[in-house]
């Protein structure tokens, strides 16, 4: 028997401006659990959409069990036993779950009628194995982003492949169902089912995997065994240095209450919220998902209407009824669904920076000041460290951690007092996160305050100087950092 389930050898992909992937040799063991790691654009999505036959255009040769094959299409991919589990949803929001599981594969007698009750049990009975509580018939646009990677997981399984490529699968879930999702990786490794798993987490990948490869900048920099390496040892290779810590610390003056939420109330939703936020504080909100804390992000913002309650910003009621009202009380919110909700992914670079704070690149607002413009979008893509061909790429074509500095970006040329960041660094590299974490310090030194919701309990400990916990819609506690400790957060969190 061949010893490898997959050999990519010389791969080579160029696209306008940029070579993405340079001579790679990517090998993965039959059975394995094969880590794949590396810096936001460092390659990974790309390597693998070559893999699932989704850029057919490249340079090299694929082996699958020891045979070359031709990948042109998804198809192409599937026919092989592939599967890709995609870092962004690939699903279509208006249709159900069992039909974005089987779409292509409907099952149908000869007649080409529908056996709907054939699919609505195989969907069913997939998510039962899985341990997930779904229902075949939702309408995937009502599901959590949790939710939604249930399915995209069940997806992947449904076609029986022999190789699964799973990116980021756990940026959406709670550890309960990172748990679950952990013991199917285990059950299908003794199945011989082969997982190249991609992660910025890297704790997972020495939970899960047995053997990682790093890639950076479009070159793979090392193979080793999970076991017989360490996460000091796979950041530096990943980012070309070492990180002494992974949050940096910071001297700052907390100062009076810049916003004040009295008994907010959002029917089935939130349930008399009462809580501060100082000038220069960065207040963390943890809690499991479903406990309503992107909701309360979305209600500050005026994405969401509210039901009753009060808002105070610099000791002044307001009524934040839209997200134009938002912004005009300097609020700010980086969504945790940045492709749906953050972005305009088909406009450029330049034009998603600069969006919401026109007035700062017109003419007495009138003319579009295009030189101070790409002066900005420079200046911030050169501050985030934003890896693009140019200012007029598409978001569309980055990666996931360059699309969130994007998001990132907008906000903070719109220049909010009250910035809330929902999940910041989902999906994001350490060193990239490193990035973030100092210029949200950065900003809290100018007498900013910060609203950040993470689901990453070291993050949201290591980050705040507050901590307000949620579950079921209510505050179950809120902590001072001196307190602060994982037991006593979670035990709120549970209720």
């Amino acid at each position: 028997m061949h010893e490898f389930a997959l050999e990519m050898m010389d791969i080579t992909k160029v696209f306008p401006g940029v070579k993405a992937l340079d001579k790679v040799n990517f090998n993965v063991k039959k059975g394995e659990v094969h880590a794949l790691v590396g810096e936001n654009g460092a390659g990974k999505s790309t390597l693998m959409k070559i893999l699932d036959g989704v850029y057919s255009s490249y340079d090299g040769e694929i082996r699958i069990n020891g045979e070359k094959v031709l990948l042109r299409d998804t198809n192409d991919a599937k026919k092989n036993g592939i599967s890709l589990i995609f870092q962004e949803f690939n699903l279509i929001p208006s249709l159900s779950v069992a039909e974005n599981i089987y779409l292509g594969r409907l099952e149908s007698n000869k007649l080409g009628v529908l056996n709907w009750k054939r699919i609505k049990e195989s969907a069913a009975d997939l998510f039962q194995a899985l341990g997930f509580n779904i229902s075949a018939d939702a309408i995937v646009e009502n599901l959590s982003i949790a939710e939604k990677q249930m399915v995209e997981i069940a997806k992947a399984l449904s076609i029986n492949a022999r190789i699964i490529i799973m990116d980021e699968p756990t940026a959406a879930l709670t550890q309960s169902e990172i748990l679950k999702l952990f013991k199917i990786i285990r059950e299908l490794k003794c199945k011989g089912v082969t997982i190249i798993y991609i992660s910025h987490r890297l704790e997972e990948i020495f939970e899960i995997t047995d053997t990682t490869t790093v890639l950076r900048d479009g070159q793979i920099i090392d193979t080793v065994k999970t076991c017989n390496t360490s996460k000091a040892e796979i950041i530096e290779k990943m980012v070309g240095r070492s990180i002494d810590r992974e949050f940096p610390v910071c001297q700052k003056e907390i100062g009076e209450t810049i916003l004040e939420v009295k008994d907010l109330i959002r029917k089935d939703v939130l349930k008399e919220i009462n809580f501060n936020l100082r000038a220069g504080e960065i207040l963390g909100i943890s809690g499991l998902v479903g406990s309503g804390r992107t909701e309360l992000a979305r209600t500050i913002f005026g994405a969401d209407a509210v039901d009753s309650g009060e808002l105070k910003i610099k000791n002044k009621v307001v009524r934040i009824y839209s997200t134009l009202q938002g912004k005009k009380n300097s609020v700010a919110l980086v969504p945790e669904d940045r492709k749906d909700q953050g972005l305009v992914v088909n406009f450029s670079v330049l034009l998603n920076m600069t969006i919401c704070n026109l007035k700062k690149v017109t003419f007495k607002n009138l003319i579009l000041n295009k030189r101070k413009e790409k002066l900005v979008c420079g200046e911030y893509i050169k501050k985030l460290g934003v890896k693009t061909p140019s200012m007029q790429q598409k978001c569309i074509n980055l990666s996931g951690g360059n699309q969130q500095k994007i998001v990132l970006a907008k906000w903070l040329f719109a220049d909010a007092d009250i910035l809330i960041l929902d999940e910041p660094t989902r999906g994001i590299d350490v060193g990239a996160k490193f990035e973030i974490y100092l210029l949200m310090h950065e900003m809290v030194k100018t007498g900013k305050s910060i609203i950040m919701i993470s689901s990453e309990l070291p993050e949201v400990i290591g980050m705040s100087d507050r901590i307000l916990v949620m579950s079921e819609g209510k505050v179950k506690g809120c902590f001072e950092k001196k307190d602060i400790n994982p037991e006593l957060i979670m035990k709120a969190a549970i209720g």
